[in-house]
């Protein structure tokens, strides 16, 4: 099997596994119909896909075999084992994605694009792949020009991008995990529990819990919330309504005026 295949495989798998296990273990009761929202949001996907296939001659893996035929990068010119470079770009590559999602936070411009993932009042598996088409441009560019940066192993760009697009699948699932395994797994892991917060109309529990797959960087950049404060309302304080479920919706809210 060819990359492509593989994290072709595993992201139909993931999203498949926790489709099902928000059927047998719901975390919620959902206040949307299921398949507008799903229709929008695999909507998305596809205008996602199609546009990075249009704008960009090579992705992040081909940026790291641009770097590599090159000796471009600070893992180029560093005489490590493989297997040590290997470990250190998939942990700075992860650390960078928390300081993506933070600043898709903090600077307004940024936001805006991001809201349309934080609109949704319904959280899922399909969540995960709720994205403005423009702000995965700019977190594609963004991926590129630090993998290049790096010169980060391209056995290590595809071990971060399957786990990178599985645990969005996994951590925005509507699943409810048994309590005791919630508490082993979030020690280290971020859960559908600890992602949920994030997703909270509450400005102080939005702007925690950045991190993807591990809770490190929240815990040592002390943006981690364990649990909230109160009652859980999802999405976003002023689009509490069935808008944000649309497609023609989550494409032009961005460009609309405040």
């Amino acid at each position: 099997m060819t990359e492509a295949q593989i994290r072709l495989s595993i992201f139909l798998g993931m999203l498949i596994l926790m489709g099902a296990m928000e059927a047998l273990f719901p975390a919620r009761d959902r206040v949307q119909t299921r398949t507008r929202r799903w229709s929008t949001n695999l909507g998305l996907v596809v205008i996602d896909t199609l546009t990075i296939r249009y704008l960009f001659p090579v992705i992040a893996v081909g940026a790291a075999l641009w770097a590599d035929s090159r000796g471009f990068g600070l893992f180029n010119v560093l005489a490590f084992p493989v297997w040590v470079k290997v470990t250190f770009a998939v942990v700075i590559l992860d650390m960078m994605i928390y300081w993506q999602h933070v600043a898709f936070h903090k600077i307004p411009v940024l936001w805006r694009l991001h809201k349309v993932h934080h609109a949704d009042r319904d959280l899922d598996a399909s969540s995960g792949l709720r994205f403005h088409p423009v702000e995965i441009v700019v977190s594609m560019v963004y991926k590129i020009v630090i993998v290049v940066a790096l010169g980060a192993p391209i056995l290590a760009v595809i071990i971060f991008e399957i786990i990178l697009n599985a645990c969005a699948i996994f951590n925005h699932a509507n699943v409810r995990l048994p309590q005791w395994l919630e508490r082993i797994l979030r020690r280290v892991i971020v859960t559908p529990a600890l992602h949920r917060i994030h997703h909270s109309i509450v400005p102080r529990e939005t702007n925690s819990n950045y991190g993807f797959s591990v809770i490190w960087w929240d815990q040592i950049f002390r943006s981690f919330t364990a649990q909230p404060k109160g009652d859980l309302v999802l999405g976003l304080k002023e689009y509490q309504d069935d808008a944000p479920s649309g497609l023609m919706w989550s494409l032009l809210t961005p460009f609309r005026k405040r």
